[in-house]
């Protein structure tokens, strides 16, 4: 079945460049991986000690974080080695400071996976969640290179539990180790026949409870804010827009300051939704220091200042449960204790459904439920900050993945 699935990426490799007239997407990703090789060849040492990391977007990135700042630390002689999947997080963090290279990972091609491997030589590797592509995890083994899955998900629809995707769960004998995050996890792993996992967490709470010894500051949220109660909604789509757009039209105005961070920043598509809104809004690319004050609504139609901005919120709403592009992540508002909104897709993050059943996240399904919600938040005082706290208690109290995974290369994995 590896054959056969090794046929099938050659052919999708062969069928990207015409692939790419049709969709940008698909363009990017192609063009991206043209120089991977003629780049490492050109950047990497035989003398490098290699740490590799892979990470299939910005999310899994995010989550990788904590560990490569751990393993620079404790491993300072060696280089990380940095590959995405997708073009999003690839040209997002193509210049982050913890990796000494950053390249996309060639597609999974047995030709491919030797070559690269061959090229880079690890010392070790790491996956992020739920990334599993079989040649190269085979030549992993081959080579013996310690190899392990951090914040694991595991799910019955995956192939592995299935009858036709059983040849897969040979890839698997490549970790020397799984790090889960929850106990579904572990006990699906565990029928596999593997007893070398962990139930660790998730190091994304690792990653944002370090936002709070941040300099959080943003000037122009501040004077927008202007001692008003704020909204900040993250990361929205369409779908979600339309669940807040009765609230930010009827009672927020003169009560409650909204900002919007778009998920897309797309001219066309934002000024549509700027023409939905009845009150005073202003672009962050448009604005005017003087306006913000007085502005009803500010759009944040920019990237890398949500994180931030949530350190000014009363209330928090999370985009992309409201429509099937999945939600994006509560973490970040979490951990500064904010009360979390959503849409109600949200049954492939059990970090959401756990706070749903500690009551610090409400699901919202309809304008009229959404608009009832925030005016309980916002009227009433004590219900917004007990609601609040119980979001920063789970976030302080899930911390600690990225220690018991250093704690075990200490003990156990070191190159």
């Amino acid at each position: 079945m590896r054959v056969l699935y090794s046929i099938l990426i050659r052919f999708f490799g062969r069928m990207l460049p015409v692939l790419g007239f049709f969709s940008q997407k698909l363009k990017t990703f192609y063009e991206g991986r043209r120089s991977v090789f003629e780049t490492l060849e050109r950047e990497l040492s035989t003398a490098d000690k290699i740490i590799w990391m892979h990470a299939a977007s910005l999310g899994e990135y995010e989550q990788g974080v904590p560990v490569m700042e751990a393993l620079k630390k404790q491993f300072p002689e060696h280089k990380i080695l940095l590959t995405f999947f997708s073009p999003s997080g690839y040209i997002q963090k193509k210049n982050n400071t913890l990796a000494a290279h950053t390249v996309y990972l060639p597609l999974d091609t047995p030709k491919n996976a030797r070559r690269f491997i061959n090229l880079i030589r690890p010392e070790m590797a790491f996956f992020i969640k739920y990334e599993f592509w079989p040649n190269y995890l085979h030549e992993l083994r081959k080579k013996s290179v310690k190899t392990y899955l951090i914040s694991g998900v595991f799910r019955q629809k995956q192939p592995f539990f299935k009858w036709y995707g059983r040849w897969m769960t040979e890839s698997l004998r490549a970790f020397d180790h799984f790090f889960v995050q929850d106990q579904k996890s572990l006990e699906l792993v565990n029928s596999l026949g593997f007893n070398n996992i962990s139930l660790s967490g998730d190091t994304r709470f690792d990653r944002v409870s370090k936002q709070l010894e941040m300099d959080n500051r943003l000037e122009v949220v501040e004077k927008f804010k202007n001692g008003k109660p704020l909204l900040v909604c993250g990361s929205t789509w369409q779908e979600d827009e339309a669940l807040l757009l009765d609230f930010i039209n009827t009672d927020a105005p003169g009560k409650v300051k909204v900002l919007l961070a778009p998920h897309q920043i797309n001219n066309q598509k934002i000024d549509q939704l700027m023409a939905k809104i009845g009150s005073k809004t202003v672009k962050f690319s448009q604005r005017d220091d003087a306006d913000l004050a007085t502005s009803d609504v500010f759009i944040l139609d920019t990237i890398g200042m949500l994180g931030c901005a949530y350190s000014y919120a009363d209330v928090a709403y999370v985009g992309g449960a409201a429509g099937k592009t999945g939600m994006h992540n509560i973490l970040e508002p979490a951990t500064f204790g904010l009360p979390i909104l959503t849409g109600t897709n949200i049954q492939k993050f059990p970090e959401a459904e756990q706070l749903r059943r500690l009551a610090g996240l409400f699901t919202l399904e309809n304008p009229e439920e959404s608009t009832q919600m925030l005016k309980k938040l916002f009227d009433n005082t004590d219900f917004r900050k007990k609601t609040g706290m119980i979001c920063g208690h789970f976030v302080q109290s899930q911390t600690g993945a990225t220690r018991m995974i250093m704690n075990y290369l200490t003990e156990k994995g070191k190159p």
